[in-house]
C-alpha cells in the first residue's frame, strides 16, 4: 500500500534545512556533521526528490551571493532595453570585465538545474564548493588580471501560474434530448470522479499547474551566448578573450562561432572546452571553423587516464585530453590547473606570433607519465 506522502512544504534556508557549509566548503548537517542525505524519508523517493529540489533552489541563490559578496560580481540585467514588466534573467561580471584592455575569460556551464556560477548541483551538495562551482575559477582569474563574465544560459524562462480555464459543457448548446444530454453528463462526471481519484493516487498534492514566460532574446542557451557576445564581449575592451565552457557550453560556444564567426576569430584568444557536448557536424560547423578550432580550442574529456593525456577523437575538431577523472560533472574541476596553463601558453604564443602546442605538450606528458 502507497504510503500517505508528507506535505511538500520545504524550509527556504540552509538553516532551515539544518545544513550549513562548513570551512571546506562541505555541506554539512549542523547537529551531526553528517553529508546531506537523500533518501531522508524511506520508500517517498517523489518526497525525497523534492526536498533536494528545494535544497538545490536554495544552493543556487547561496552560490549567487558567493559571487557577489566573495567574487565581487556585479549582477547585470538581461534584456539590457528590458521593460519593468517583461521577464528578464542576468548575468554576473567583474567591475572590469568591459573596461580591462588584457583579458577577459567567459564561463558557461552545461545544461539542466545549474545556474550561474555552478558547474554541477549534485557536487556542491556531496562534494564541495570548490568542485562544484566556478567560483575557483573566478578568483584565480582575477589574482591573474582577468576580468570576468559568468553567463547564465539555462535561465530561459520565468514560470507563472497557468490561469484557470472554466470550459462551458458543449452540451449546454446541443439540440439533444434531456435524457440523452443527462446520460452523457453523468458518464463524464464519473470519468472525471476516476481520473481525479487516480491521479490523488498517483500524485497525492497536485502542484499548481505553471506556464513558461520566456525570456526575449534569450530563450535557450545558444540565444543567450549570442546575446551577451552582442551586448557585453563584443563590446569589450579587452585584446584577448578566452572561454572556459562545460559540456552543453561547448555547443553554445560552437553555435556562436558559426553565428559570428569572423568576430570571434578576431577577438578570442583560446577556448577550454570541458566534456564539450559539440558536434561539428550535427551543428554543420564549416571547414574555417573547424580548422580554427584545431588550433585555439582544447577540449578536456571524462577519462581514466592521467591528466592532460591525450585521447583519440573521431571528429575533425579541437584535440582531445584528459581531465584525470572518468565523471562527466568534475571534468572543470580537475582540469582547473591545466587551463590556466593552456590560456597563459595561448597569450603567450599570440605575442610571440605562434600558437600554442596543445597536442604536443600533451603527448609529452604522457610519455613522461608512462
Amino acid at each position: 500500500m502507497k504510503k500517505d506522502e508528507p506535505p511538500l512544504d520545504f524550509p527556504d534556508t540552509l538553516e532551515g534545512f539544518e545544513y550549513a557549509f562548513n570551512e571546506k566548503g562541505q555541506l554539512r548537517h549542523i547537529k551531526t556533521g553528517e553529508p546531506f542525505v537523500f533518501n531522508y524519508r524511506e520508500d517517498l523517493h517523489r518526497w525525497n526528490q523534492k526536498r533536494y529540489e528545494a535544497l538545490g533552489e536554495i544552493i543556487t541563490k547561496y552560490v549567487y551571493e558567493l559571487l557577489e559578496k566573495d567574487c565581487n560580481l556585479k549582477k547585470i540585467s538581461i534584456p539590457v532595453d528590458a521593460t519593468e514588466t517583461e521577464p528578464k534573467s542576468f548575468i554576473y561580471m567583474s567591475e572590469d570585465a568591459l573596461t580591462n584592455p588584457q583579458k577577459l575569460m567567459v564561463l558557461i556551464h552545461g545544461s539542466g538545474v545549474v545556474r550561474a556560477g555552478q558547474w554541477a548541483r549534485r557536487l556542491i551538495i556531496n562534494e564541495d564548493l570548490d568542485s562544484g562551482t566556478q567560483i575557483p575559477f573566478i578568483k584565480r582569474a582575477v589574482d591573474e588580471g582577468y576580468g570576468v563574465i559568468v553567463l547564465n544560459p539555462n535561465e530561459n524562462y520565468i514560470e507563472v501560474e497557468k490561469p484557470k480555464i472554466h470550459v462551458q459543457s458543449s452540451s449546454d448548446s446541443s439540440d439533444e434530448p434531456a435524457e440523452k444530454r443527462e446520460r452523457k453528463d453523468k458518464v463524464s462526471k464519473e470519468t472525471k470522479k476516476r481520473r481525479d481519484f487516480y491521479e490523488k493516487y498517483r500524485n497525492p498534492q497536485r502542484e499548481k499547474e505553471m506556464m513558461q514566460l520566456y525570456i526575449r532574446e534569450n530563450g535557450s542557451p545558444e540565444e543567450h551566448a549570442i546575446y551577451v557576445w552582442d551586448h557585453f564581449i563584443a563590446q569589450s575592451a579587452a585584446e584577448n578573450v578566452f572561454f572556459v565552457a562545460h559540456s552543453y557550453g561547448g555547443l553554445a560556444f560552437v553555435e556562436l562561432m558559426i553565428q559570428r564567426e569572423a568576430d570571434v576569430k578576431n577577438k578570442v584568444t583560446a577556448v577550454a572546452l570541458t566534456d564539450s557536448v559539440h558536434n561539428v557536424w550535427h551543428q554543420e560547423a564549416g571547414k574555417t571553423i573547424r580548422e580554427w578550432m584545431r588550433e585555439n580550442c582544447c577540449n578536456w574529456v571524462s577519462s581514466s587516464e592521467p591528466l592532460d593525456t591525450s585521447v583519440e577523437s573521431m571528429l575533425p575538431d579541437c584535440p582531445r585530453v584528459s581531465a584525470g577523472t572518468d565523471r562527466h560533472e568534475l571534468t572543470s574541476w580537475k582540469s582547473f590547473p591545466s587551463i590556466f596553463k593552456f590560456f597563459t601558453e595561448a597569450s603567450e604564443a599570440k605575442t610571440s606570433s605562434l600558437k600554442p602546442a596543445v597536442t604536443r605538450r600533451s603527448h609529452r606528458l604522457k610519455h613522461e607519465e608512462l
